[in-house]
């Protein structure tokens, strides 16, 4: 039994409105991305992704990012995560205001060149600006590793290429958290257990997922990402989410199938699969496109009365 298991408790990361809006073709404005956030924190997420600092060009949907920061409620015992790409994106993220930074480190220099125009080892030098910029602000600095289960472009990710890359993002930066992300939801519970059981041999660093539903794999391998120790988890209301420059990758995991899983398996979240739902419907409406979740079509068993 792991520690996970042992202490019944697993922690949800809300992307709703970073990863889940970055890659619709509707845009939401700041009023209603703030709202979202607001919703969030009611049903019960105490982190959540919401902005990204990058190239508003490139990503026009998350080009509001200090606008949003400058409009989340800071009472509430939420913590908001900053995405960033590069030591530009690092200080916007210190001078918005965020609670924690989440770095995106491409496994793969295909994936690196599409995504954020540079190389993984050149990715790998500016991890340690970005670490020291977020230490100076005592800002938390997650790592999230891009495809570590497989590539767009390069195809199959070995996992010492992916457990090679980390290991060098651990030495060079002082990081909180290391995340693994099936950017592109072809990995499969064999092989996410193998590499996070890998990984949870080199550190103790607290360890995070990131699964999409491209291929219908997220819940199964959140389930074998659980048995080799991850306790922390992204999803999205409504299942949205996407990469732009991830050809064919379907949503985040959705929140409400997240939550409602692990409670019925007994494990606390904070929370509420219902009123996730009903979010996940009012975002999705928003962008005109259908919740994508299992309970937005089946409801939530047993029904409540």
């Amino acid at each position: 039994m792991n520690d996970v298991q042992a202490s019944r408790a697993v922690s949800i990361v809300d992307v709703s409105p970073r990863d889940g809006l970055q890659n619709e073709k509707v845009p939401v404005n700041t009023d209603d991305k703030l709202r979202l956030i607001r919703e969030l924190i009611a049903l019960g997420a105490r982190r959540i992704e919401a902005v990204s600092f990058v190239n508003p060009r490139k990503v026009p949907q998350m080009a509001d990012a200090d606008a949003v920061m400058a409009g989340v409620p800071r009472d509430t015992g939420a913590s908001f995560i900053g995405l960033v790409l590069n030591t530009r994106g690092a200080v916007r993220a210190v001078d918005a205001g965020v609670d924690e930074m989440n770095y995106v480190l491409p496994v793969t220099d295909a994936f690196a060149a599409a995504n954020q125009n540079t190389t993984v080892v050149a990715a790998l030098d500016a991890l340690e600006e970005v670490s020291a910029i977020a230490a100076a602000a005592s800002i938390p600095l997650t790592v999230t590793a891009a495809v570590a289960f497989g590539c767009p472009y390069q195809g199959d990710v070995p996992k010492e290429q992916t457990l090679a890359v980390v290991r060098s993002a651990l030495q060079r930066g002082a990081l909180a958290e290391v995340a693994l992300a099936d950017t592109i939801g072809c990995a499969v519970p064999w092989q996410v257990g193998d590499v996070f059981a890998g990984l949870r041999s080199e550190t103790e660093v607290p360890m995070r997922a990131h699964f999409h539903e491209t291929r219908h794999t997220a819940l199964a391998n959140t389930y074998a990402a659980m048995a080799a120790g991850v306790g922390v988890f992204d999803s999205a209301v409504g299942g949205l989410g996407g990469c732009p420059f991830a050809p064919g990758a379907a949503g985040n995991i959705s929140t409400e199938d997240l939550a409602w899983m692990l409670a019925r398996a007994g494990f606390e979240t904070s929370i509420d699969p219902l009123r996730a739902t009903e979010l996940g419907r009012w975002i999705c409406a928003k962008v005109a496109t259908a919740p994508r979740s299992g309970l937005s079509a089946a409801g939530v068993f047993p029904p409540s009365s």
